[in-house]
């Protein structure tokens, strides 16, 4: 379900206190905004809060942190290019070094120099097993890192590993200060010092996160001089704060950012994803755990009606974590709706209907409960119409709201809509979301998938270089889903965004399953302009 932090980030966010103060964000930016000089503050509303700023528990493990860099970034398209480092690493021949030069003369936002110990540092902490970071198989290939001179770093791996280098946009810690410190509980993982565009000046548990801008950053001072993320679960609340100008910018479901379609004084950016919505069937449950029942699951339901109606056409069906548009989707995994063929799946299997309608077999009742988040709409809406299409076919699902605190202790047995996503590498998702060995580590494996076939190809497709083979193993893990589906794969959704007009230079990434926060169109903040009043970056 993509990295587990996007689903603790989760968590986190449903047992906080969720609506942002109006005083706290009320007139954003009217320091400079009413004098009629450059806006040079933005607030913006996002729905997810992470439970830990540091980067050595999986903070900023994805780039965008704003606080970090990594030594690669993406930019626009996706592409990696040089941040901490001074270019793209050297690879060697067998695909087992790479080798990254740092940029000289950079610093942390405290003026302590940044150098190849720091990447070291972190890096070597992160796969200490006493560190609590849950994506530290996303490093299994790293056998050691290594600090040649100040200014060079050697990754050694294990086998060769495809992605590695976009690895290595994870933000870097400072050794100097988070070294020093219990890296699990420690002042830093609230209080971080980085090398990024921003320095964190204050965080609101539930409410916001405030930054400012790092005048010594070594890409140049941001024009957004301070940056408020506001945290607002609630989609309705984040639309009407928007509306009344407590906010300069927002990310809203499809019904509510049509809401602002006419207004001129907004511009509404719409990313594509690799974000989905899924139900998982857990293999512990007599029910969800069938076969018969997940596969007629995976034909009953209605994806594109999914689409048209809960996201007003702004994505797509989904068929498994990759999309339709990805290289590495597997053609002709496409399931079609068809309720007659659930149905007859079901009746060869000894599900037969009861006099309500309810299919059983040996006495067990073909019904399950499906939990979803709390607050979260688009969560509730694909519950309702999931169980909807599952009662056509005889299956009864109970749909259920919860916070993360209430559904987690319950995962191994109920079924769960839950999200998850990751662009990229298809390693990046698929690895933590169907590896039998990570079932009930948390969030990930969240239905305990069980599949020696998909374990294999999981461990052909991220130990070679080859292309076809990597392709060919990933292609045997979306067949595998058809015959077994552990989960009901719903849709991939499009974030909206709607923003002030007030600056030049937004745009979006493609986007993972963890929205709003390192992602959006400040993804960037750090390069936007204030629009007619000119260059104001220094």
């Amino acid at each position: 379900m993509a990295a587990r932090t996007v689903r603790r980030a989760t968590a986190a966010l449903a047992t906080g206190a969720l609506a942002l103060t109006t005083a706290a964000c009320s007139n954003p930016g009217a320091d400079t905004a009413g004098s009629g000089g450059p806006k040079d503050s933005a607030v913006v509303g996002i729905a997810y809060e992470p439970d830990s700023l540091s980067p050595l528990l999986g903070y900023g493990k994805d780039g965008n942190s704003k606080i970090f860099d990594g030594l690669l970034a993406f930019d626009a398209d996706m592409k990696l290019r040089p941040a901490l480092a001074a270019k793209l690493p050297s690879v060697s021949a067998d695909g087992l070094t790479y080798t990254y030069t740092l940029r000289s003369g950079v610093t942390f936002s405290d003026g302590a120099p940044f150098t190849a110990e720091d990447v070291v540092f972190t890096y070597e902490t992160i796969l200490d097993p006493k560190t609590n970071n849950p994506s530290r198989t996303e490093l299994d290939a790293l056998e050691s890192v290594e600090a040649a001179g100040d200014h060079t770093v050697v990754f050694h791996l294990k086998y060769p590993y495809a992605p590695f280098a976009e690895r290595t946009v994870h933000a870097i810690a400072p050794e100097h200060v988070a070294g020093k410190q219990d890296v699990n509980n420690g002042a830093f993982t609230t209080s971080p010092v980085g090398t990024g565009p921003y320095v964190l000046t204050g965080w609101s548990k539930g409410e916001k996160l405030t930054f400012k801008a790092n005048p010594t950053y070594w890409n140049g001072a941001p024009a957004v001089k301070k940056l408020t993320m506001a945290i607002i679960k609630d989609d309705d609340v984040r639309a009407t704060r928007l509306r009344a100008g407590d906010l300069d910018g927002a990310i809203l479901p499809p019904n509510l950012a049509a809401g602002f379609g006419s207004d001129k004084g907004r511009k509404t950016y719409t990313a594509k994803t690799y974000d989905y919505r899924t139900v998982t069937l857990p293999t512990h449950n007599p029910v969800a755990g069938d076969t018969a029942v997940r596969r007629a699951l995976d034909i009953a339901v209605d994806r594109r009606t999914m689409v048209d109606k809960i996201l007003e056409g702004a994505g797509k069906p989904a068929y498994g974590p990759v999309p339709t548009d990805s290289p590495w989707f597997a053609q002709g995994t496409e399931r079609r709706h068809d309720l007659a063929g659930a149905q007859k799946i079901l009746d060869e299997a000894g599900w037969k209907p009861g006099a309500d309608g309810v299919r059983a077999k040996n006495g067990v009742r073909a019904s399950f409960p499906l939990w979803y988040l709390s607050g979260d709409k688009l969560r509730q809406d694909h519950a309702l119409a999931y169980a909807s299409d599952a009662r056509k076919a005889g299956i009864e699902i109970k749909t259920q709201a919860g916070t993360w605190e209430v559904i987690e202790p319950r995962m191994k047995t109920d079924a769960v809509l839950a999200g998850g996503g990751a662009p990229g590498d298809p390693d990046f998702d698929q690895y933590l979301l169907l590896k039998s060995t990570l079932a009930g580590d948390g969030f990930n494996n969240m239905a305990w998938y069980d599949n020696e076939a998909v374990d294999r190809a999981l461990e052909d497709g991220r130990r070679t270089n080859d292309p076809a083979k990597r392709k060919a193993a990933y292609d045997t893990v979306q067949r595998e889903l058809v015959e077994n589906p552990g989960y009901t794969f719903l849709t991939h959704i499009d974030h909206l965004y709607v923003v002030n007009d007030s600056w030049d230079g937004l745009s979006t990434q493609v986007e993972p399953h963890d929205h709003g926060l390192a992602a959006g169109p400040w993804w960037n903040v750090e390069t936007w302009r204030p629009k007619n009043t000119g260059d104001t970056k220094k």
